[in-house]
């Protein structure tokens, strides 16, 4: 709103003045001329009025007709309607303007008017035409009609004391006092509201503003706009002269006997009847006083140290709650964790669908020929032995091919899934990090060429089509391959004509199922191929240039098949093996049918909490399951090295020294009761007993000489200093009955 416009005081049609107790509307004076009769106060207002407000001054012949049916149907809420009162001061000439609800009588327009001109009500006489209005009437009595306007007289009975005069000074503005506005609620009603004009003498403060750069119009703020807030009367005065001035008393006291002593004497007579005689008591000293203070003073000591004693075993118990339930809390987590291994296992041991997966089962059947094959040996000798064995190697082998033939199927079904993620890698988009840590994709006219090739095969390969999307499906192939002329796509393009052919001649098509997989297995090995798809480059296992393939090429001694490093088998330490992975496979599968699934688990948490410490790669990049198998087997003899704990879902590799990274010789096998306190521990030292010291330092060197033998984990034992190396096994070998180290009592139970 601009510095220039005037401030307006809007009120709604249907306000009831009634709950104001000293208003029943609002009022507006002008100045003697000003008003020039109600013919004067309608062509001023027309001339000032917006387009809204000529629309509802033409329409004022409307309003008797509107105002006349809201009588008839509505008496309730026409009492509750407001109308416009233009009062003539007499003999001032002045002009009120007041917006009144017509269900109310001429006193109450009195009496607001009275509170206006600061006058009593009694002095106060309205005439309408001449004719005094009496004061129990209602201007729906006197014919007013809502929203409609009259103009009535108002003169003083003793002009002499109380003189009609308004408060509001004379202001030349030619702005009407009431105007009447049409409004659409939300339900599409139009609604009459009359507007009333103040016009205040309260001179605005400069609060600030805006102003705009290109109009140069200025902008107040908010609180410019309104009126000041009135503060609420709360009945007390609070601003008085007694308030602000200090009052003084000067007055003295005597008591009522004079304070003075006379003697009986000679010559002098005093009554002694009133008199009566004092008889000292106790003389108490100041160590009496002093031991009387310091009792209490004790006794007091003693009640609030009794209080805070009782909030301290209070705040023990809290704690020793909290630290319940936290044990609690992790106890049931841990045994949730295993109780999922132990689900995954199983679901995996019936219902395998990995090539790991498979593991279980042959080493379930390794478990159980093992024991029937010492139960035989034991319970048996000569030819019923002999029957025995070939018996059991009867059912070895029925195990066996029911495992192989599960395999199969497995393989078979997961045929599509494995091409469909090559497929999908092929056409993923180029994807990076960004400095704040957004992920940004790019497509590159590779992927999407690899994309377009990803979606014909996935159209081909789809059965339940009807015959006019095949033939779609087929063209679209068609043109595919055809931009490349060779022996390949000739064939393709062949078997796309031959099917279409066929079709064409009615033939059903589950006759057509194996030219369908012929032409599907053509096209996906035109999908391999780099020259028609260069974004399958990086994920063949057989590089494209020879120079790479020389440099990275191995000889299986099993299969004696030349293969790149990704088919050769791992050997512990990160050495490349001796055979392939399906060698190697075959022969877990054939003689020992190991399975390194719980190692895995263990490698796998081991590198999750070392990512965690340390960012940096460490050792754990080159170690494999076989290590893994070897630290916690021969090294740690597959228990906790405190509390002797065999069950492997519970066993961790932690550090030992927690400022040097995790390695073979830096690391200690516990379970996951010990490895949060374990973890705590500063100075292992101090907390362990000097023989659990020595013989972790023992089972160190033994991992040290193993892994010194691999020339991939030689530098990081190069990289630690040799004082520091020394230092670490400069202990003596333990010799124990049991074969097992049982740590110190004393240290353990402080631990």
């Amino acid at each position: 709103m601009s510095k220039q416009t005037a401030d307006l005081n809007f009120k709604g049609a249907d306000e009831n003045p009634a709950e104001n107790p000293e208003d029943g509307g609002s009022t507006t004076c002008k100045p003697p001329g000003g008003d020039r009769g109600l013919e004067g106060a309608e062509e001023v207002r027309t001339s000032r009025c917006s387009s809204a407000q000529l629309y509802a001054a033409e329409d004022d012949h409307n309003d008797e007709y509107d105002g006349a049916e809201l009588l008839q149907n509505k008496p309730e809420d026409a009492a509750n309607s407001t109308a416009t009162v233009k009062v003539l001061l007499v003999p001032e000439g002045h002009v009120m303007t007041v917006a009144f609800t017509i269900g109310l009588s001429i006193l109450e327009l009195k009496r607001h008017l009275a509170s206006e001109l600061r006058v009593p009500a009694e002095v106060l006489q309205l005439s309408l035409d001449g004719r005094v209005v009496e004061e129990h009437q209602s201007l729906m009595e006197l014919g007013v009609r809502p929203h409609s306007s009259m103009q009535m007289e108002m003169s003083s009975t003793d002009p002499n004391s109380h003189p009609l005069r308004p408060l509001c000074p004379a202001e030349q503005d030619s702005m009407p006092d009431v105007i009447t506005v049409r409004v659409q609620k939300d339900d599409g009603v139009l609604t009459e509201v009359v507007i009333e004009i103040e016009r205040s003498s309260y001179k605005k403060p400069w609060l600030g503003g805006y102003k705009h750069r290109l109009t140069g119009v200025e902008y107040h703020h908010a609180a410019v706009q309104t009126l000041p807030k009135k503060r609420p009367v709360r009945g007390v005065e609070v601003f008085s002269h007694q308030t602000q001035t200090v009052e003084l008393k000067s007055q003295s006291q005597q008591c009522s006997v004079s304070a003075s002593t006379q003697m009986t004497g000679i010559g002098c007579y005093v009554q002694c009847v009133n008199d009566r005689l004092v008889t000292p008591g106790k003389y108490i000293t100041a160590d009496e006083v002093h031991d009387r203070r310091l009792k209490a003073v004790i006794c007091l000591q003693s009640f609030a140290r009794r209080w805070l004693a009782q909030q301290a075993v209070e705040r023990l118990r809290r704690q020793r709650r909290s630290r319940l339930a936290w044990l609690d809390m992790m106890e049931k987590r841990r045994q949730e964790e295993k109780d999922k291994q132990l689900r995954d296992r199983q679901r995996r041991w019936m219902n395998p669908q990995r090539r790991e997966d498979f593991d279980l089962p042959y080493h379930a059947l390794e478990k159980w020929r093992s024991e029937q094959e010492q139960q035989i040996n034991s319970t048996l000798a000569g030819a019923p032995r002999k029957a025995a064995l070939c018996l059991l190697l009867e059912q070895e082998m029925e195990l066996i091919t029911a495992i192989g033939r599960h395999h199969t199927d497995v393989r078979a079904k997961n045929h599509d899934k494995v091409i469909k993620d090559f497929l999908d890698k092929s056409a993923a988009s180029h994807q990076w990090r960004a400095a704040d840590g957004r992920l940004l994709e790019m497509d590159t006219p590779n992927s999407i060429r690899a994309r377009e090739l990803r979606d014909a095969y996935n159209n081909i390969s789809m059965n339940s089509v009807s015959r006019e999307q095949r033939l779609n499906f087929l063209t679209t192939l068609k043109h595919i391959v055809m931009v490349h002329d060779c022996e390949l796509t000739r064939d393709i393009v062949g078997l796309i004509e031959r099917e279409a052919d066929l079709m064409a001649r009615g033939v059903k098509a589950r006759n057509l199922v194996g030219l369908r997989k012929r032409i599907c297995t053509l096209f996906l090995q035109y999908i391999k191929t780099p020259v028609f798809n260069p974004n399958v480059a990086k994920l063949l296992k057989v590089p494209q240039n020879p120079s790479q393939l020389y440099k990275d090429l191995f000889r299986c001694r099993g299969c004696r098949r030349y293969l790149c490093s990704a088919d050769i088998s791992p050997a512990p330490g990160g050495f490349l093996g001796v055979l392939c992975k399906h060698c190697a496979r075959t022969d877990n599968i054939a003689r020992p049918r190991e399975d390194l699934s719980l190692y895995r688990n263990i490698l796998q948490k081991l590198r999750t909490q070392e990512q965690t410490l340390s960012k940096e790669p460490s050792i754990l990049t080159l170690l494999q399951v076989e290590d893994i198998l070897y630290l916690t087997e021969k090294v740690w003899e597959s228990c906790s090295a405190l509390s002797g704990s065999k069950d492997l879902y519970k066993l961790v590799f932690v550090r030992w020294e927690h400022q040097e990274d995790w390695s073979p010789w830096n690391c200690i096998l516990l379970s996951n009761e010990e490895t949060s306190t374990h973890l705590k521990i500063k100075d292992v030292n101090k907390v362990y007993s000097t023989t659990f010291t020595r013989w972790v330092g023992q089972k160190h060197k033994i991992a040290r000489e193993y892994f010194s033998q691999i020339p991939t984990l030689a530098k990081y034992l190069e990289s630690q200093p040799a004082a520091a190396v020394g230092n670490q096994f400069d202990s003596h070998h333990i010799t124990m009955a049991t074969g097992k180290h049982a740590p110190d009592n004393t240290s353990a139970s402080s631990h």
